[in-house]
């Protein structure tokens, strides 16, 4: 089944009526990004349950964290316990419900209306409580102060107006606050290698993907009072990838990058991480 007839498959009704897959946004940029991510489930290729049952979301996790090794290195998923969280761009709740189980009164915003509504299975199939909108992160429909922490993780590289994004990451979290961002490093080892070897990285097709340079972030994120980057993500086995290049990288470029010592390496992290307070 495509990626498309799955997004057909979870339109809603709302009052008697088919909603759209699409927010009335009045941005031609935002109206593309939000059909884009209506039309892509990430990792949708390596689940092997269905769409929305439980065991998709477990597969979902647990090649993200194996994927993504040091995510639960860097964030402390259950050091927020009686916070209010807010992610943008929460996607299927993957990282949200982690923050859930960690005690935090947590809120998701997206997009993409597919994802706001298998985000709201997988709370139940978890039989935990988010606030769950359909809404874009640019213009967060919160009053100023409202948030503890506000998360972003591989959202601000895919948004029309990453600097937007920013400030409004800013404006709703309260004196104190913490933001929790990550933005592809265009100066990286997987940039690099992707240019080389001619093999297109995940999602260069979306309407909008930036990458960016250590000092670009830390200027889109200048509305904070202080800024820790945090240069993360370097190679692990593909599950996803195959062929002959795919079995090169798994067998010989991972095993060979990762005997170098992380500090000499450590600019070149595919993911920019930044933690942030207002």
């Amino acid at each position: 089944m495509s990626e498309i007839a799955i997004v057909k498959d979870l339109k809603y009704k709302r009052n008697g009526a088919v909603a759209s897959p699409a927010p009335a946004l009045n941005n031609p940029r935002l109206e593309a990004i939000s059909e884009y991510w209506n039309a892509h489930i990430h990792d949708l290729a390596i689940a092997k349950h269905p769409v929305g049952a439980k065991g998709f979301f477990v597969d979902l996790d647990d090649y993200r964290f194996d994927k993504l090794r040091y995510l639960p290195q860097v964030v402390n998923f259950n050091g927020y316990r009686g916070k209010k969280i807010l992610e943008i761009g929460c996607g299927v709740g993957i990282d949200l419900i982690r923050f859930a189980k960690g005690g935090a009164h947590v809120t998701g915003v997206d997009l993409a209306l597919q994802s706001i509504q298998l985000a709201k299975k997988n709370f139940e199939h978890n039989g935990l409580n988010a606030d769950l909108r359909l809404m874009n992160g640019e213009a967060l429909e919160f009053a100023d102060n409202s948030f503890d922490m506000v998360y972003a993780h591989g959202v601000l590289q895919y948004t029309a107006d990453a600097d937007k994004m920013a400030r409004e990451m800013h404006r709703v979290l309260k004196p104190g606050g913490e933001a929790i961002a990550m933005v592809y490093n265009r100066i990286s080892w997987l940039n690099g290698m992707s240019l080389v070897m001619k093999v297109e990285l995940e999602h260069e097709d979306a309407p909008v993907l930036k990458k960016y340079s250590i000092g670009e972030f830390k200027k889109m994120l200048s509305p904070f009072s202080a800024i820790r980057i945090v240069p993360e993500r370097f190679p692990v086995a593909s599950r996803l990838q195959k062929g002959w290049k795919a079995a090169a990288f798994n067998r010989m470029f991972v095993p060979a990058f990762n005997l170098i010592p992380r500090f000499i390496v450590r600019p070149l992290g595919w993911h920019i991480m930044a933690f942030c307070r207002k």
